[in-house]
C-alpha cells in the first residue's frame, strides 16, 4: 500500500521561503517573497498555498511583500478539531497580519479565501488596507443567490448539500489518489486548465492526513450556520459597508460561483469598487489567465485613486 502524503508535500521550492507563524491560537505554514507593502493571498478549495505561486513571482517584482497561507486545516498549517467557521478564520488573518510585523495589508482571497477576506475586511476593517476578491461573492449575496435563484447559485452550489453528509464525503475525495479533487478542478475551470501535473500536485496535498475533513468543515458550518444563532450574528456583522478600496475579479465560465451572483455584491461596498470579469476563465482566474489577472491585479494596486 502506498504510503500516505505528509505535510512536506505542501513545502514546494521556488523563489519563496516557507516557514510556520504563530497566529491566534494556531500556526499557519506561509510561503513569502519579495519587500515593501505586504500583499497576504489566501486560497480557496481544494487547493492551499501554491495556487499563488505565479502571483508569488510578480508581485515582488513589482515591489510587494507576498506571503501566500494555508488556511487553517489546508496544507502544512494546523489542523485543529473545530475552529472553522469564518468568523474564527477572519481573526486568524487578522492576527496573522499583526504577527508579520503589519498593521494591515492588502488581502486578496479566492474562493473560501475570499469569503474569509469579505469577512476580514467587515469584521477586522483597521486590518486591510485594499481587498481583492476573486471568484467569491459578499457571504450575504452568496446566501441570497442560493435562496432566490434554485436553478441558477443554488445549483452551482450543490456540492455545498452533498458535503454536509458525515465521513462519507470526505473518503470519496480522497479515494484513488483524490480523482475526485480532479474532477472538481476540471469541472469548475475554463478550458485547457489544469494541466496533469498541477491536477496531481492538489490531489496528491489534499490526501495530507484531516486535510478533506478540516477543508469539509467549512462547508458545513456555513450551510449549518444559517438556522443556528451565530450565523444569524455572523449576517449582522457582514451588513457594514466596507470602507476600503474594493477589486472584485471574477471568470466569466465560472460554473461554481456564478458572475452574476457575484457582482451584486458592490451593494456591501461604500468606498471605490472595481468589477474585472476575465473572458475565457472559469473559477480559477489567477491560474487560468495569470498574464490578464496580474495586469487588472497590478494595475489596480498601482492607481492612488481607484474609481468607482
Amino acid at each position: 500500500m502506498a504510503a500516505r502524503p505528509d505535510e512536506s508535500l505542501a513545502r514546494i521550492p521556488g523563489p519563496w521561503t516557507h516557514r510556520s507563524v504563530h497566529a491566534g491560537n494556531g500556526m499557519f505554514h506561509i510561503a513569502e517573497a519579495g519587500e515593501g507593502p505586504l500583499v497576504l493571498l489566501l486560497h480557496g478549495f481544494p487547493q492551499f498555498w501554491w495556487t499563488w505561486r505565479r502571483q508569488l513571482r510578480s508581485l515582488p517584482e513589482a515591489g510587494y511583500r507576498a506571503v501566500a497561507v494555508d488556511l487553517r486545516g489546508y496544507g502544512a498549517s494546523d489542523k485543529p478539531p473545530r475552529g472553522y467557521d469564518l468568523p474564527t478564520i477572519a481573526g486568524n488573518i487578522a492576527g496573522l497580519v499583526r504577527a508579520l510585523g503589519e498593521t494591515c495589508a492588502v488581502v486578496i482571497g479566492h474562493d473560501w479565501g475570499g469569503l474569509v477576506a469579505w469577512t476580514v475586511a467587515a469584521m477586522e476593517p483597521k486590518v486591510v488596507r485594499r481587498l481583492v476578491t476573486v471568484s467569491a461573492p459578499h457571504p450575504l449575496r452568496l446566501r441570497q443567490a442560493m435562496l432566490t435563484e434554485p436553478f441558477g447559485q443554488l445549483k452551482a452550489s450543490g456540492h455545498l448539500f452533498g458535503f454536509q453528509l458525515p465521513l462519507l464525503p470526505e473518503r470519496r475525495l480522497t479515494k484513488n489518489g483524490a480523482a475526485r479533487v480532479g474532477r472538481l478542478l476540471d469541472a469548475w475551470s475554463g478550458p485547457e486548465w489544469p494541466q496533469e501535473d498541477v491536477s496531481r500536485t492538489y490531489r496528491d496535498v489534499f490526501r495530507i492526513p484531516t486535510v478533506a475533513h478540516c477543508a469539509l468543515e467549512y462547508h458545513r458550518w456555513f450551510v449549518r450556520s444559517q438556522i443556528r444563532p451565530d450565523g444569524r450574528r455572523y449576517r449582522r456583522l457582514m451588513r457594514a459597508e466596507l470602507e476600503m478600496p474594493t477589486l472584485q475579479v471574477h471568470g466569466s465560465l465560472d460554473s461554481c460561483t456564478l458572475p452574476r451572483t457575484a457582482q451584486g455584491s458592490s451593494r456591501y461596498v461604500a468606498a471605490p469598487y472595481r468589477w474585472r470579469l476575465i473572458e475565457g476563465a472559469g473559477h480559477f482566474p489567477h491560474e487560468e489567465r495569470p498574464e490578464q489577472f496580474d495586469e487588472e491585479l497590478l494595475n489596480w494596486l498601482r492607481d492612488p485613486e481607484p474609481d468607482r
